[in-house]
This record gives C-alpha cells, sequence and structure tokens, in this order.
C-alpha cells in the first residue's frame, strides 16, 4: 500500500506511519479542504489528532479576500473544523520567523535579479523544520498535511513520488524535503484526485467543503508583489539602463524587481524586432535584453542541493547520472543529466534546452519521466548557461563549461 493512501483504502501496512494502531498525529491545519480533509481523515481512523494553524504575517489587507492563503478567514476555518471533529486545535505565532525565514530572503532575492520560490524555503525551514519540531515536542509521531505528493516505503526509506493528480502536484515545491524529515510526514491526498478530496469533504460535512482553493502567495494579498520588497528594500526600485546583450543602451527601467525572464510586454523599446528580458544584472543594475533565442537555456549550475536518492549523491551523478528534470512547476519533466562534484557543486545539462530559466528557481530531479515519478531531489538555480544556436548536443556541454 502506498504511504499516502487514506484510512481504509486497502489494508493497513507497516510502510504507513500512521496506520500501525493507534498514533499521535498533528495535522498542519491552513483552514482550506485539503488539509481539513486530512485532519477528518487521521480523526475517522481513531488517532490522537491536534491540529495546528500557523499565523505567519499580518493578515491585515488579506483577512477577507477570497482565494488567498493563510488569511485571517483561514485560521477563524481551521478552528471551525477542528470544532465540527471534535480535535484539539492550536495557532502558533510564527510571524517573526515566517518573516526572518521566508519574507526577507524572498526580498533579497529579487533585489539580486533572481526570481524567488517563497513556498519552497516556507516548507523547507518553517513547516518541516519549525513545525516539525514542534510536532515532536507535542508527542507527535506523525506530521500530516495536505501537500499532494506520495509517500512510499523503499528498500532504502521512505521516497517521494509525484501525486495522482497531475494538475496538483506539489512535488517541485518539496524537492528540500530532507530524508530525515520524511520520516514523521505523511502526505494522505498523494494518490487522490482533487474532485475525490472535496466529495470527502462534503461526505465528512466539513464546513470548508466549497471553499475556494488559494491561489496566491500567502503574505501578498494584493498580488503585486514589488510592494513587498518596495516596503522592505525601498532602494531596490532605483532607476537603471536597459541595455541589449550586444552592448547598445536601450533606455531605462524603473527597478529591476519589477522584471522577470522572458518578459516582452512593458519594455517600451521601438525597433523592428521583439526584444525579451534575457538577464537581471544586479551589480550594474541593468535590464539585458535581446532576440528570442538569447532565453534558450542548456545548462545549469545548482546550489543548496538536496539529495533524495538510494546511493550518495556524487556515487550516482560523479560520472553523470541521467535524469528528468522540471525547472518550472507547471512543465513535464525533460531528459537531462546531472552531474555532481566532490566539492559539492552540482550541476544539470538539459537535453532540449529551455526558454527563459530564471536564477534563484528549482530545478528538481526525478526518476523518469513517468506521472508516477520518483523525487529524487533538486537544487536552487545559481547560474544558467544558454543554449547557443548550432551548437552541438546540451548532452555535450563539458563540466568545464558548467563551472567556468
Amino acid at each position: 500500500m502506498l504511504e499516502n493512501e487514506p484510512p481504509g483504502a486497502s489494508s493497513a501496512s507497516a510502510s504507513n506511519p500512521a496506520s500501525e494502531g493507534r498514533r499521535r498525529v498533528v495535522v498542519a491545519m491552513s483552514g482550506g479542504v485539503d488539509s481539513s480533509v486530512v485532519a477528518a481523515l487521521m480523526h475517522q481512523a481513531g488517532h490522537d489528532v491536534i491540529g495546528i494553524t500557523l499565523q505567519l504575517y499580518d493578515h491585515g489587507a488579506a483577512s477577507g479576500r477570497k482565494g488567498s492563503c493563510c488569511a485571517g478567514q483561514d485560521i477563524h476555518d481551521a478552528r471551525r473544523v477542528a470544532d465540527a471533529l471534535g480535535i484539539p486545535h492550536y495557532v502558533l505565532n510564527y510571524e517573526s520567523r515566517f518573516s526572518a525565514a521566508v519574507i526577507d530572503s524572498f526580498a533579497a532575492s529579487y533585489v539580486a535579479g533572481e526570481t524567488p520560490i517563497p513556498c519552497v524555503t516556507c516548507n523547507q525551514q518553517i513547516k518541516f523544520r519549525d513545525l516539525l519540531d514542534t510536532a515532536k515536542e507535542l508527542g507527535a509521531d506523525v506530521l500530516a498535511t495536505g501537500h499532494y505528493i506520495q509517500r512510499r516505503e523503499g528498500p532504502g526509506g521512505p521516497q517521494l513520488s509525484r501525486a495522482v493528480d497531475a494538475d496538483r502536484d506539489q512535488s517541485y515545491f518539496l524537492f528540500a524535503t530532507t530524508p530525515e524529515q520524511l520520516r514523521y510526514l505523511w502526505f494522505p491526498l498523494g494518490g487522490m484526485p482533487k474532485a475525490q478530496v472535496r466529495a470527502l469533504a462534503r461526505d465528512f460535512a466539513l464546513p470548508v467543503a466549497e471553499k475556494a482553493d488559494s491561489q496566491d502567495i500567502c503574505f501578498v494579498p494584493t498580488g503585486r508583489y514589488t510592494g513587498i520588497i518596495e516596503r522592505l528594500k525601498p532602494d531596490a526600485l532605483k532607476p537603471g539602463d536597459i541595455v541589449h546583450v550586444d552592448g547598445r543602451h536601450l533606455g531605462r527601467h524603473e527597478g529591476i524587481v519589477n522584471y522577470t525572464i522572458g518578459q516582452r510586454k512593458g519594455l517600451r523599446i521601438p525597433g523592428p524586432e521583439p526584444l525579451y528580458v534575457v538577464r537581471l544584472d544586479a551589480a550594474r543594475n541593468e535590464v539585458v535584453v535581446g532576440p528570442r533565442d538569447c532565453l534558450r537555456t542548456q545548462g545549469l549550475l545548482l546550489r543548496n542541493t538536496n539529495w533524495l536518492g538510494d546511493e550518495p549523491l556524487v556515487s550516482a551523478a560523479g560520472d553523470g547520472l541521467r535524469i528528468f528534470a522540471r525547472v518550472r512547476s507547471s512543465q513535464a519533466p525533460q531528459a537531462a543529466t546531472l552531474f555532481a562534484e566532490a566539492d559539492g557543486t552540482t550541476s544539470v545539462v538539459l537535453e532540449d534546452g529551455e526558454d527563459g530559466v530564471a536564477v534563484g528557481q528549482a530545478c528538481v530531479f526525478y526518476a523518469s519521466d513517468d506521472l508516477d515519478a520518483r523525487l529524487l531531489g533538486g537544487g536552487f538555480i545559481a547560474r544558467t548557461i544558454a543554449k547557443q544556436a548550432g551548437a552541438a548536443p546540451a548532452t555535450e556541454l563539458s563540466r568545464a563549461d558548467l563551472n567556468s
């Protein structure tokens, strides 16, 4: 049985940390449908369930906004669900640690010319580190969440795989989960389509059964992330030059944080050919633009790589390991080669290349391109290497090119 199967889906299995008799289970309750169903499933299975909701930021403008995540209404909804289930519920104020670990780094990353993924940082440093530590202090055997990802028991311990519902799969955002954390984590929804989760919410008569899904970055209630950056880093909106890849000065910009790799609209640069943002140079405060073929990326140098394979990373990828990689959460994995050096350097060569890859995003590794492929880890993109027109196949890109 898959560890993410809900109680009653099949016979109990030793691979399921929440199926070996009555356990104390902390459920991370966001106030949404998914985590509420997880709490209901754990309660139905007879476990000692404790619901915890994290207050992560000043809810203010987001408190009544539909479609936002972690807003003030969500805390109220989580408590309503806990009351309906008859389980204890606690709200923990994590605002200061969330601000330091997620919001400040989010702003700093944009100022550095990167495109950050705050959800990865939140999972890595808040939910699966700080909240997990709290769960252990409460004597919990399991921390269960509403993430869409499958957890399976392999020969060497727990493994992660893409969710059954490809449209909901969150494996891209969970690549930084460590093997030690996986010992305590359970993801009951990974084997279900969203429609089934909604149906369960109605069957359980949960007060949030018809609630809309969250869609935004939780601490950006207006959807305008530059407002956060302007408040924390007011110098980040300093005007600068827009330059062509060939060195020509083409115009002025109003702060590099207003631009993203691959952007075409809003440049206000007349000319015979369409131009795209191909690089953000924070040191020079320049937005570098060029034709579409300049967007193609072939090689990636990574930082903070997390490895979830069975053997040590250098042993597995020292001579190059064929993987399937995603550089965006919405794309299908593509064939690639992963290289790992003894000094900790990791790099990836994309077989077909990819347009508009941004520094600060993640490159996530999978064992195959199957819909339920195993997650092997990933890393944050520290540098990109362009694919030159007429160049040799991507797999022939040398290590010297990657690490120069």
